[in-house]
């Protein structure tokens, strides 16, 4: 099964500690893993991130969340027990030991819902949907991306040809290919297929080209177009090639790539989009948000 919501392991976070005995997190987790039968993929899914497993971000948020309820006490870092009122809570467990039970404890609604700046993002009218704040946070910023390539595709749809041709060279500069800046650019060329053609540097001292070719499509590009493709890196005498298209290539396309002997990557509509975003180009940066956690080694004993 997937990683379940954090809600979901409440009760068998309560029950693993029902022993009384001091608990690290590592073993909570295995026992949730465990419990709830995960397969090794399940166990190794990161959030989007990177920054930790989906199952440790979670039952973190869950040992938050019956921590503040005061259903766990923290003996040591990472190191947790059941409280005498988790006890008490598992001697007649709620029918559902979820956000909105713990919002009849006082302590826990009193931290759940401290007057914040801004509205909160859910509620608990719609707990269902509830995922810890980082994962949140992380959605709404692919979220956002999505919608940003998808007007970048719009934009380069309209575009000049030979202006695409620019915006091919400074993405390819930006990503660390063509040495300098007006090395890119003189390298490249301009052609009459709404697209470049032409060689770039690999590297700085220019010990190795790469041939690029760039479509505006709004049509598939097909094994046919591939072809031709290998076959002007044949005369070239080239092995590396780059195929940049602002629609999205055929399987038989992608298949006939792969087995040829040449180097060729290709890059369909939404690559292009993902990659102009993260080299910032043709996009800026509208705001800054800087998202921190506490700083164990500070708090540590000299």
């Amino acid at each position: 099964m997937a990683v379940p919501g954090f809600q979901e392991m409440f009760l068998p976070f309560l029950q693993f500690l029902s022993d009384r005995e001091v608990h690290h997190m590592r073993e909570v987790k295995k026992a949730l893993e465990n419990y709830f039968e995960l397969s090794e993929e399940d166990k190794q899914e990161m959030i989007p991130s990177g920054q930790s497993t989906r199952l440790a971000n979670r039952a973190g948020w869950a040992r938050t969340h019956l921590n503040k309820a005061g259903l766990v006490e923290q003996v040591t870092r990472g190191n947790y027990r059941i409280s005498e009122e988790g006890m008490n809570l598992l001697q007649a467990p709620p029918p559902n030991l979820n956000l909105k039970f713990l919002d009849t404890i006082p302590r826990h609604k009193a931290w759940f819902h401290a007057p914040k700046k801004q509205k909160p993002l859910i509620t608990i009218a719609n707990e269902a949907e509830f995922q810890p704040p980082n994962e949140r946070i992380e959605e709404a910023f692919e979220e956002l991306n999505d919608s940003l390539a998808n007007s970048l595709l719009d934009v380069m749809a309209e575009m000049d040809p030979f202006r695409f041709e620019k915006l091919v060279v400074d993405l390819l500069f930006a990503m660390g290919y063509g040495g300098s800046r007006e090395e890119a650019a003189h390298v490249t060329k301009k052609s009459n297929d709404e697209g470049i053609d032409g060689v770039i540097n690999e590297d700085r001292l220019g010990l190795d080209v790469i041939y690029v070719q760039a479509k505006r499509w709004q049509n598939t590009v097909g094994r046919k177009e591939i072809q031709s493709f290998v076959g002007a890196l044949a005369g070239k005498q080239a092995n590396k090639g780059v195929f940049i298209t602002t629609s999205t290539f055929a399987n038989t396309a992608i298949d006939y790539a792969k087995a040829v002997t040449q180097k060729i990557i290709l890059i369909d509509g939404a690559r292009l989009a993902d990659l102009m975003i993260e080299h910032s180009i043709g996009v800026s940066t509208i705001r800054n948000i800087a998202i921190k956690r506490i700083d164990t080694d500070y708090f540590e004993d000299p």
